[in-house]
């Protein structure tokens, strides 16, 4: 019903196989070379009728499958061949035929077995009916290099495909990645902004009746954070960010002095690739932020330097060791230790007097990009 159905509607043949196929069918015209010059009983007429509305969909649905289920058209071209070897030489024709379908078992080995048996039964009926050579050296001459060619070539179009599988499996991970990416740097991106303004928020409420020159300060921070936050979202989504450590750090100063944290860092100026420098400036960010949340801390210890190749960076807090639960599960940490390891680093944390963070970058592998 299939192969009707697919016969009624079309189109006949899968569209990567283009209209070649259509073009071979006229290869029948050599089963009635015959009729030009001999004449036939209206019996053969009929029957040659008949063969040609049996093949026809049977050749253009054997394009439709593969494996096993390819079998029965090779099988039922084989037959016709057969059948009509010694009434019509033309039948070396459906011989080809079944030759060029062995491409459609699709393991090359049990292709190339398939057209092997075919070329061979050709030639041994040939010779059981004596027939002429002007009947074997088509089926021959033409039935294998067009097996073969029917072989090769949807191996290449196999191959091809596996390709175009690979490569958007390779696109899909990419993908995966790019919005790990961008949700990781959502979070590190609006958790601090977010923490900062909400903050200063609440300092405004505070400062409303009893000093409201201050408070409108506190609410030009506001604006001025919130169009800040915007800016850098932007950039995050379209894959480009230059926020520097240093700038990191006196935005980290500001945010904690807001909230009452003293800030002491021993962090000089150093020359180092700009993706530690970035894992760096987002790891300082997600400790001030997770300082903020879940500290309730009054001082805050910064320190960055080199170690034997190493980009060594600290920071710890006086803050409630308790709190440590809230840290360790959230998507903060998880996104900060995946930057580390892309860069081949580590990161380590206690939870003692508060909250301590190091974290170590190979200066290499930083300079290589994270590239083994």
């Amino acid at each position: 019903m299939r192969l009707i159905r697919r016969w009624i509607e079309g189109p006949w043949v899968p569209p990567q196989v283009g209209r070649a196929p259509y073009l071979w069918v006229a290869s029948l015209a050599f089963f009635g070379w015959k009729y030009l010059y001999v004449d036939a009983y209206a019996l053969e007429f009929v029957l040659l009728a008949l063969t040609l509305i049996l093949f026809v969909p049977v050749y253009f649905g054997s394009f439709w499958y593969t494996g096993r289920e390819a079998a029965p058209f090779i099988a039922v071209s084989f037959a016709l061949g057969v059948a009509w070897s010694p009434f019509n030489f033309g039948a070396s024709t459906f011989f080809i035929f079944s030759a060029a379908m062995c491409s459609r078992l699709g393991q090359p080995r049990l292709a190339y077995a398939c057209l092997a048996a075919i070329l061979v039964s050709a030639t041994a009926l040939a010779m059981a009916l004596k027939l002429p050579f002007s009947f074997l050296i088509p089926t021959l001459a033409t039935g294998a290099p067009v097996g073969i060619a029917s072989i090769m070539d949807a191996q290449v179009r196999n191959s091809r495909k596996q390709l175009l599988l690979k490569q958007e499996e390779v696109e899909h991970m990419a993908r995966i990645a790019e919005r790990e990416r961008i949700s990781r740097d959502m979070h590190d991106l609006l958790g601090h902004s977010l923490s900062l303004i909400t903050l200063k928020a609440e300092l405004a409420g505070r400062l409303l009746d009893r000093d409201p020159a201050a408070c409108r300060a506190e609410i030009k921070d506001i604006e001025a954070s919130a169009r800040h936050a915007l800016a850098e979202v932007r950039s995050a989504v379209s894959g480009y960010r230059e926020t520097g450590f240093t700038h990191e750090l006196e935005r980290a100063r500001a945010a904690l002095s807001a909230a009452g944290v003293t800030l002491h860092a021993d962090a000089p100026s150093l020359a180092m690739p700009a993706t530690a420098e970035n894992v760096l400036a987002l790891a300082l960010r997600e400790a001030v932020t997770n300082i903020l949340r879940h500290a309730g801390a009054t001082h805050c210890e910064v320190s960055l330097g080199m170690q034997g190749g190493l980009i060594v960076f600290r920071i710890s807090d006086n803050g409630k060791a308790a709190q440590a639960g809230a840290v360790v599960e959230g998507n903060g940490l998880r996104g900060m230790q995946e930057r580390v390891a892309q860069l081949g680093g580590w990161l380590g944390m206690q939870f003692e007097q508060g909250m301590s963070l190091e974290l170590r970058l190979p200066m290499e592998r930083a300079a290589q990009g994270g590239k083994p």
